[in-house]
């Protein structure tokens, strides 16, 4: 199902979107982009969270190494 909607572009975007998708081939065009979109951010999503949980062992342990600096620093400020 098809739903027609109006959105607004710069003269600028609309010179770039005549040169990549010739009239009559908007519509498909502008969805590709939209889906394409979707899915890259879903993807970049994916992997963000798989390298955090990758690397939160060594996020723990340089927190760890840096919590007694923090302390010594929080104690001298606190005289």
């Amino acid at each position: 199902m098809q739903r027609r909607i109006n959105i607004s572009l710069s003269e600028e975007s609309v010179r770039l979107l005549d040169h990549l998708a010739p009239r009559g081939d908007r519509s498909r065009f502008i969805e590709e982009l939209v889906k394409r979109s979707a899915r890259d951010r879903s993807e970049l999503r994916r992997l963000l969270k798989e390298r955090a949980l990758r690397r939160a062992d060594l996020d723990r342990q340089i927190a760890a190494e840096w919590d007694p600096a923090a302390d010594e620093v929080w104690h001298k400020l606190d005289k």
